[in-house]
């Protein structure tokens, strides 16, 4: 998992995480990946990031129709003549 380290914080961002991290029963490193997450309306529940991913998927089926698709055997034939 990619790492990021932050220089020169002001101190108050600092206390503020700081005291979220505590409330939220976090550590500062999950409570800032939290604020980071709502700041960038992203999702962290894994639940809801596989749903999304897996409607996309759904989404995306109508593209790749059988008809649509290349026969694997002429693929292999293809390779075999070069």
């Amino acid at each position: 998992m990619p790492s990021l380290q932050v220089r020169e914080l002001p101190e108050n961002i600092y206390l503020s995480l700081c005291r979220e991290a505590e409330a939220e029963h976090r550590s500062i490193a999950q409570q800032a990946v939290a604020t980071l997450a709502k700041g960038l309306n992203l999702e962290l529940s894994p639940q809801i990031r596989r749903k999304a991913i897996l409607e996309a998927i759904h989404e995306g089926t109508e593209k790749y129709t059988a008809d649509r698709l290349t026969d694997p055997a002429m693929l292999i034939r293809e390779d075999r003549e070069r």
